[in-house]
């Protein structure tokens, strides 16, 4: 790897939040990723955006259509995961705090653009920190694995990490979801529950055959010095500081940070497009 695969970084800032107290409602932090991506698009500073929930189950819009999805979404609620119906591509992904989110908010350039290109983006920013724990990731879609896709990351063949996208009018967000501590198998079988009580009834092709023994977490593969929430945050920070990104906090000066009522407003919005999974844990 040289220099030249990470150069978009340079003047981002980074919007570390993995140890914030949580929102009970995940919802958040997919709004702050919209609000800061219109600010991007606007002419604002590309962000890279890190985050954890406690207790949350996201799902893809496909997921939110199958035949008992609401009954399916309402046992989660109950159990108290905060669900969100997410307006990025993919499908189901359970968060916890041994799950690190990573966003990628960037302005979009004039001209033909390429969804893979992006994609890159996340792989290679992600391959070079975990590079620096001695291991070196490949990339492929992982057959069973949940939220599977052709950009899945994975060590000795077992999924840890899983990159969706959303695009706005001006800006791109590129969003990771990184199993850092913990039991892959332990999540899989969640998902594995929820398509079993939701897709009741539906084809077998509109949700994904989900086998638990193929995830993994960066601690269960033994990534030297990444297998923290804390120690992977930092690694990212750091490879990210090596290219010219500066780390920052809301409300720093020269930021267009969204202030706490276009958050609550854009809350509002993303959930009035999936009322199946608006309750949430509020």
């Amino acid at each position: 790897m040289n220099d030249s695969d990470i150069p978009w970084v340079s003047g981002m800032a980074i919007l570390d939040r993995t140890t914030e107290a949580a929102s009970p409602d995940v919802v958040r932090s997919f709004a702050l990723d919209e609000l800061l991506g219109k600010a991007a698009g606007n002419g604002g500073q590309p962000v890279c955006h890190l985050w954890r929930h406690q207790r949350a189950f996201v799902m893809g819009t496909r997921d939110s259509r199958l035949p008992l999805a609401a009954e399916a979404i309402r046992r989660l609620e109950e159990a108290g995961y905060s669900t969100l119906v997410r307006n990025s591509g993919g499908a189901a992904v359970p968060l916890d705090l041994g799950v690190v989110n990573l966003s990628l908010i960037l302005p979009i350039s004039e001209g033909k653009q390429d969804f893979r290109t992006d994609f890159e983006r996340m792989h290679r920013l992600i391959r070079r920190t975990v590079a620096a724990g001695g291991r070196e990731i490949d990339r492929g879609e992982v057959a069973g694995s949940y939220c599977p896709g052709d950009y899945d990351l994975q060590l000795d063949g077992l999924k840890f990490c899983g990159i969706a996208q959303r695009r706005q009018l001006r800006a791109m967000i590129i969003q990771a979801f990184i199993v850092v501590e913990g039991s892959g198998v332990q999540r899989g079988e969640l998902v594995r529950a929820f398509y079993e009580r939701a897709a009741s009834g539906a084809e077998s092709d509109s949700f994904p055959a989900v086998r638990p023994e193929v995830m993994t977490s960066l601690a269960e593969r033994s990534v030297k010095g990444l297998g923290t929430a804390k120690a992977f945050t930092e690694g990212i920070i750091r490879t990210l500081t090596e290219f010219g990104a500066t780390p920052q906090s809301e409300g720093s000066a020269g930021m267009r940070w969204p202030d706490e009522s276009a958050i609550a407003e854009m809350s509002r919005q993303l959930r009035a497009r999936h009322p199946a999974a608006s309750e949430g844990a509020r």
